[in-house]
């Protein structure tokens, strides 16, 4: 474990480094001379702490702080750390700490370790590079066996759910998200993906095929049987694999990764979640675990032919085929469930009939079809069914050589016919979304009535059916096929002359219902039948909005059901209710997770590209707040919604959308904002502070009373015991920094402000003229008023740094637009001439460019912030730069054609044409000689 160190032992320990690295390296030293220091240099940075380590050797290696001779062995050291093992985790947290897009909250000022870094989108991307991208010295099958153990072990959670995401994040974007690293059979793929894969399924394992156990002679009447490798995965590694599966896949929700990691361990999967008689211990473990990742491949990924492929292998519990290694399932007492190695005769023995686990995994899989299938898997497999327990009878006479293995096994067929019967008993109203292929399975089976291939129990199936598809409201005969139809009408027919007792009555009742069908409805009070297009887009729209809105949807499956909306949007779909997605987007943004909230702001965006006017103003609507619902983080995510959504638009954001944005953004970032709901919780959550405070200073004048009565104090207590005067310091500026930020008597948080003035600089950035003169001079009054009024206020730093973009932003612009031509005057033009103001901006200016550059150079001089200065002072210089510009005339103010620039005989307008005389004549051009 990392020492502590203050910051002398740090500068000790830097000081140390360059030392013995100048000796261990020095070039012109001689052999023995770099022989030791390398011995000493190696000892030191063995003995020396990971996190130390990494925070000295950065130091180290800025240019011109050592020589570069040394610099490059630094540099080599610093790449290797992360092999270390606590490398992977002292690299994180030393990212998390200086990326400079990282605030450290109260919580995590004293408590990193324990609590976990303040983590960042563009912190984490950087962390993922250093960590999955191997050095140049290094080749790729030696850098992931060494990180690979300590990310995993991070993907338990045990240190934390932010530092298990960030493990899921490396190893899903980093690693396994990478062609060159993640594809199966690279160094990464082998790394991370195959431990989890094989524990679950061993014939994925690239180890090669594992030996049967060694079965000798000891002695003439002895025989010893080494069983050391019988178990293949033990109980806890089959429960930490699934385990460790499930959080990269929910924590790094990418439906293209999912479907690579879970398309192999279908049927295993499936055997575990469907397991027969679990115990509660069994069922936690490995059934649930189990069943929620098989849910999720079959809600991405689900298809017919999949679910029949369960059905064939419904009572799959291992692998017993002709290749080694052959596996099976197996439960130990009541604890859990581990691979098995099956030996000799056990994998080709059969499969023993047993009714009770039949109809337990009937059950599971018909839960799991409602579940997981949509209405046009359920259709198709159904017809799939009903077709196989049809049979071939059409040719009696031909002697079948070969038959497909399931339809001779008896417990196939068996398998077959409970689920198909479950089917129509428990889901009967999704079992016609196929109508067209329903109708031509109803005209073969009716078509076969009274001929030697007949199933006579198939006919009452297929009239029942029938009768489904033709009481739908929207049926009509011109739907269906002549000849489907013609066919089905004579059978008909036939059937009802038959005098069959159960089947006769009904086939001409049917008859008669569907030759007047079109009939029995008005045709004006008729549906219109959709297109076939329709049709699909209203099963994806409906598909996506059961993945995004069920309560249990892991985060894969969401993202899978943003991406079929996003889908629907892009081809403008007319399925799409724009109203009811806005409201959906809105909640689902409300939540906490990252990378559902990207993925939602990306679905904004494309929605704002056909409909930006009601888009904008539900963001809109939802980051201004008024009805107090959402907390600071939830605004925050609807201000970069908003962000992207201008930029996104560029010069189309103008007119109505863009004043009453602005408009909006000023309102919030005023000091006069008033949120009284806020202000009932803060009055509220206050005076339950103060008597907790009394009953614990009550309790704390008792000595017979406990000395605290707060568990997170006592921590917080045992954590201030641990740190050194400068670390207290430190933290105490910034909890006091932070609470700072938060409201105080019905007030605007101090970072909502700061993100409204953002927004309003971007854009500026993205389109000045979308705002009125007189909106960009209350922005740049606020502004000023904030840099003035709140320059003493230490945590304001966010709001001042805001506030001077601002007008920076603005000074831009205006460079920017008087180098494209339209000249954007501010407050006087040169001179103090106000009559060469631009078109719309200048004269309606109440805010004096020489009060900008008084306030700009005053915060220059004496703000406390490092940035809000630097800002100034770019201001400030680009400022002087625009007004050297304007002193300059504009080319269209000056004479096209100045007359010290004119040669006789050439127009310098059109050099390329010859001058004209008065009467229009061509002018021979002047020939020049060389004299």
């Amino acid at each position: 474990m990392d020492v502590k160190r203050d910051a002398n032992q740090e500068e000790t320990l830097v000081s140390a480094l360059e030392r013995n690295g100048t000796r261990a390296f020095q070039p012109t030293a001689d052999a023995q001379s770099r022989a030791e220091g390398q011995k000493n240099f190696g000892a030191l940075i063995t003995r020396t702490g990971t996190s130390a380590l990494i925070s000295s050797l950065n130091a180290l290696i800025k240019p011109g702080c050592v020589p570069d001779w040394l610099r490059i062995h630094l540099i080599d050291i610093l790449t290797l750390l992360p092999q270390r093992p606590d490398g992977v985790r002292a690299t994180l947290e030393f990212v998390f700490s200086v990326h400079p897009s990282s605030t450290v909250k109260i919580s995590e000022a004293a408590t990193p370790q324990k609590q976990g870094a303040n983590i960042t989108m563009e912190a984490l991307k950087m962390a993922s590079t250093l960590l999955s991208v191997p050095p140049a010295s290094v080749k790729p099958e030696a850098w992931f066996p060494g990180i690979a153990p300590q990310l995993l072990a991070l993907l338990d959670g045990k240190d934390g759910p932010d530092l298990a995401k960030v493990a899921a994040y490396v190893i899903g974007f980093g690693v396994l998200g990478r062609k060159q690293f993640g594809a199966p059979g690279t160094p990464g793929w082998r790394a991370f993906a195959e431990p989890m894969l094989a524990a679950i399924n061993p014939s994925l394992s690239s180890s090669g095929s594992l030996a049967e156990p060694l079965v000798f002679s000891a002695g003439p009447d002895e025989v010893v049987d080494l069983r050391k490798r019988t178990i293949l995965v033990s109980a806890d590694a089959l429960h930490v694999s699934l385990k460790r599966l499930s959080s990269l896949l929910n924590s790094h929700p990418n439906p293209g990764l999912t479907k690579r990691l879970l398309g192999s361990l279908l049927m295993p999967l499936w055997a575990l979640s469907s397991w027969p008689c679990p115990t509660a211990h069994v069922k936690e473990r490995y059934c649930q675990p189990a069943q929620d990742l098989v849910e999720i491949y079959l809600k991405i990924a689900g298809s017919a032919d999949k679910f029949m492929g369960i059905i064939h292998n419904l009572i799959f519990s291992g692998f017993k085929g002709a290749t080694e290694p052959r596996w099976s399932y197996e439960q130990i007492g009541e604890s859990g469930l581990q691979v098995r190695r099956l030996h000799g005769g056990e994998s080709t023995a059969p499969t023993p009939l047993d009714l009770e686990v039949i109809d337990s995994k009937t059950t599971a899989y018909i839960e799991l079809l409602k579940r997981t299938a949509s209405d046009i898997d359920l259709s198709t497999l159904f017809l799939k069914l009903f077709e196989n327990s049809l049979g071939s009878k059409e040719n009696p006479n031909v002697i079948q050589v070969t038959a497909d293995n399931d339809d001779g096994d008896p417990i196939s067929q068996l398998i077959q016919a409970r689920i198909l019967q479950a089917m129509m008993e428990q889901v009967p109203d999704k079992l016609i979304s196929n109508s067209k292929q329903l109708l031509e399975l109803v005209r073969k089976v009716l078509g076969e009535f009274g001929t030697e291939s007949a199933n006579d129990d198939a006919v009452p199936v297929a009239l029942s059916l029938l009768n489904l598809v033709i009481t739908v409201p929207s049926f009509q005969r011109k739907d269906i096929p002549e000849k489907t139809l013609a066919s089905i009408e004579d059978s008909l027919s036939r059937i009802s002359l038959a005098r069959e007792p159960e089947t006769s009555q009904t086939a001409h009742n049917l008859s008669q219902l569907l030759k007047y069908r079109d009939e029995l409805e008005d045709p004006t009070e008729r549906p219109t039948a959709p297109t076939d297009q329709q049709v699909e887009d209203k099963k994806t729209y409906n598909l996506a909005l059961s993945y995004i809105t069920q309560a249990d949807s892991p985060p894969p499956v969401r993202s899978e059901g943003l991406n079929l909306l996003g889908t629907l949007i892009k081809s403008n779909s007319a399925i799409v209710d724009i109203p009811a997605t806005l409201v959906l987007l809105s909640s689902v943004l409300s939540d906490d997770d990252e990378y559902i909230s990207l993925r939602v702001i990306k679905v904004f965006v494309q929605l704002s590209e056909r409909h930006p006017r009601s888009t904008i103003r539900e963001v809109l609507d939802q980051y201004v707040d008024a009805s107090e619902r959402q907390n600071t983080d939830t605004r925050l995510r609807f201000g970069e919604a908003l962000l992207q959504l201008m930029q996104r638009l560029g010069e189309t954001f103008a007119g109505d959308i863009a004043t009453s944005v602005g408009e909006a953004l000023l309102a919030l970032a005023g000091r006069r904002a008033h949120r009284p709901k806020t202000e009932e919780r803060q009055a509220r959550a206050g005076q339950a502070a103060a008597r907790k405070k009394r009953a614990k200073e009550k309790l704390a004048a008792n000595p017979r009373a406990p000395l605290s009565i707060d568990d997170e104090d006592d921590d917080a207590d045992m954590d201030l015991e641990d740190q050194t005067p400068e670390e207290r310091t430190r933290n105490a500026l910034l909890a006091r920094i932070v609470s700072g930020w938060e409201s105080k008597r019905g007030s605007e948080d101090m970072r909502i402000r700061a993100s409204a003035l953002s927004l309003f600089a971007s854009s500026l950035e993205t389109n000045i003229r979308a705002f009125t003169p007189s909106l960009i001079d209350a922005a740049l009054a606020l502004s000023l008023d904030v840099l003035i009024l709140e320059a003493d206020i230490l945590e304001g730093g966010i709001l001042r740094r805001a506030a001077v973009t601002v007008v920076l932003r603005f000074v831009y612009a205006l460079g920017e637009a008087r180098e494209r031509g339209s000249h954007l005057s501010f407050g006087s033009g040169p001179g103090g001439d106000r009559s060469r103001a631009g078109p719309g901006f200048g004269a309606r200016f109440t805010t004096k460019e020489e009060d900008v550059v008084r306030v700009l150079g005053y915060v220059e001089q004496k703000d406390e912030d490092g940035l809000v200065c630097q800002h100034a002072r770019d201001a400030l210089e680009s400022l002087e730069n625009l007004r050297l510009v304007q002193l300059v005339p504009r080319q269209r103010d000056q004479d096209a054609t100045p007359s010290v620039v004119k040669v006789a005989g050439l127009d310098m307008s059109r050099p390329s044409l010859p001058v004209l005389d008065a009467d229009g004549e061509r002018r021979a051009k002047p020939r020049i000689e060389e004299i």
